[in-house]
């Protein structure tokens, strides 16, 4: 009994593995996040496998099908919208569920938007810590805790909430702080950017419209 964790590419479609592409197109079903999105990986790699949705609103009441599923011989891998399943994206609860069900895990290497960036950052790689999207609830104790560690600190950031972080920023690291933004990676308009906290904040505040996915690499060694 198996269930695989294929990452897909977060960007270019041509960032994935052939291990990955003839999983996908060996077994039973996918699991994808959001059909449309994957549509077009699945679409540009001709893999006709069926899908079913799985995402973070229907997981609690589809978990147990899935699990029936496995335990009946059928193969089945999970794909999110980009990069590997569970990092900031849906699969942790599936992976927890199969694990108490002596449902093994196979992971697959593959894209993921943190290392990329933490590596093109030119900040120290030998001890970071992964943040991801910084909480809603409790957002400046978390960012309070922070602020006393001494490894690289790598977020994720959505366009709508990056003036409102990059201030959250000043408060608790300074403006002096040295920064990198890297945005839409591997993507057409991938851009990185480089400076301390006070740049970033007037550079994205004199633009007149923020798009795209950004991560944020913070050198937290002293400077």
């Amino acid at each position: 009994m198996l269930l695989y964790i294929v990452p897909t590419p977060i960007g270019n479609l041509e960032d994935i593995t052939f291990r990955s592409l003839r999983i996908l197109k060996k077994v039973d079903f996918i699991l994808v996040e959001n059909y449309k999105f994957s549509k077009r990986l699945l679409n540009f790699y001709n893999i006709k496998t069926h899908t079913k949705t799985y995402h973070i609103h229907n997981e609690h009441k589809i978990i147990p099908f899935i699990l029936k599923k496995i335990k009946e011989g059928k193969k089945i891998a999970l794909i999110s919208n980009a990069g590997t399943p569970s990092i900031s994206d849906p699969g942790f609860l599936l992976v927890k569920n199969c694990i108490n069900s002596n449902i093994s895990i196979e992971c697959l290497p593959g894209p993921t938007a943190l290392i990329p960036a933490l590596v093109s950052s030119g900040f120290p790689t030998n001890e970071f810590t992964f943040v991801g999207f910084l909480p809603k609830k409790k957002r400046k104790i978390k960012l309070e805790n922070l602020s006393q560690e001494n490894r690289t600190l790598i977020f994720y950031e959505s366009p709508h909430r990056l003036i409102r972080t990059l201030n959250d920023f000043k408060i608790f690291f300074g403006l002096e702080k040295k920064i990198v933004i890297c945005k839409e990676i591997s993507k057409v308009f991938q851009e990185t950017l480089r400076g301390n906290i006070g740049d970033m904040i007037s550079y994205f505040n004199n633009k007149k419209k923020i798009l795209g996915e950004y991560t944020l690499i913070l050198n937290k060694k002293k400077q």
